[in-house]
């Protein structure tokens, strides 16, 4: 796998662009980064095939379709049992409202984001599914006030 000092600055440009918007053309995206339409591919579909990039996605505005309530949770385990932890794991594949989980160090075992429309859905959410999960021992639960920084582009 390639890591980023390997790549030449093409490809770097190439990966600032396409986090900008993954929607350019192959031609506006040549021109962008100083290359031909037909390098910008061959690079493009290396990149891919390397698992640097992902699919193209839209980004879409979480209180313009009414999940504007985003909340930090995180969640202590009762077990730290491998079959237990893959079974919370699978679980959480599976709850929409769940944007982001990480597995963390220190007392906390998992750290989430969850995103939902108000403080009543957060609170059945996590009466009805966290806390009920049988791996779950504990959760705490910090609303975000406002959204100061928010991106999806990695720094190269």
């Amino acid at each position: 796998m390639k890591y980023l000092d390997q790549f030449d600055e093409i490809d770097h440009r190439i990966l600032r662009a396409l986090q900008r918007d993954a929607s350019l053309s192959h031609a506006a995206l040549a021109e962008e980064v100083g290359a031909s339409p037909a390098s910008c591919w061959r690079r493009i579909k290396a990149l891919e095939g390397a698992g640097v990039l992902g699919p193209a996605v839209r980004l879409v505005n979480a209180a313009k379709v009414g999940r504007g309530v985003s909340v930090m949770c995180q969640l202590r385990m009762k077990t730290h049992a491998t079959k237990d932890r893959q079974e919370f794991e699978a679980f959480i594949q599976t709850r929409g409202e769940i944007m982001d989980c990480h597995s963390m160090s220190g007392e906390w075992d998992y750290l989430l984001r969850v995103v939902v429309a108000d403080v009543a859905s957060y609170e059945r959410f996590l009466m009805r599914e966290l806390l009920a999960h049988p791996a779950v021992a504990a959760a705490a639960s910090h609303f975000a006030l406002s959204q100061v920084k928010y991106t999806t582009a990695l720094p190269i």
